[in-house]
């Protein structure tokens, strides 16, 4: 249950990276888009999903829904445009929008390449998905 928590918090300190920024002077994992966007209501969320699988047995189901729910949103902003293609407009806007951010591969001309913080995240989302189903 130990590496539960732990991959748990790591995903909330992670996402967090959304809301407040992660950079360094050379390098940006993530610009945070602050208190009044959509990713902190999702941090939120996520956050009291994570208190009723720890304080309820039906916490499990919670939890297990927000973080499907949470794959199915970064699966159609992201993956499924690095699988099936992206329009020449919405890589555009992608790669503008994270241009400076840190990556492990480069960007595409036809598919949408994620950075490495999102890369991360998707990684953090389906274990604790895996960690929830196993220890829930």
């Amino acid at each position: 249950m130990m590496i539960t928590i732990l991959f748990q918090l790591t995903l909330l300190l992670w996402f967090l990276g959304c809301t407040v920024s992660y950079r360094t002077h050379r390098f940006i994992l993530v610009d945070g888009v602050g208190v009044k966007s959509a990713e902190f209501f999702m941090l939120i969320v996520y956050a009291i999903a994570l208190v009723l699988f720890h304080a309820f047995s039906w916490g499990r189901w919670v939890l297990l829904g927000v973080l499907a729910a949470w794959l199915i949103v970064q699966f159609f902003c992201h993956w499924r445009y690095t699988i099936f293609g992206a329009s020449e407009k919405k890589l555009r806007g992608y790669n503008e929008c994270f241009r400076g951010t840190l990556r492990i591969f480069k960007a595409s001309e036809t598919r949408l390449v994620p950075d490495l913080y999102h890369i991360v995240l998707h990684a953090l989302i389906i274990v604790n998905i895996v960690l929830c189903i196993i220890n829930g």
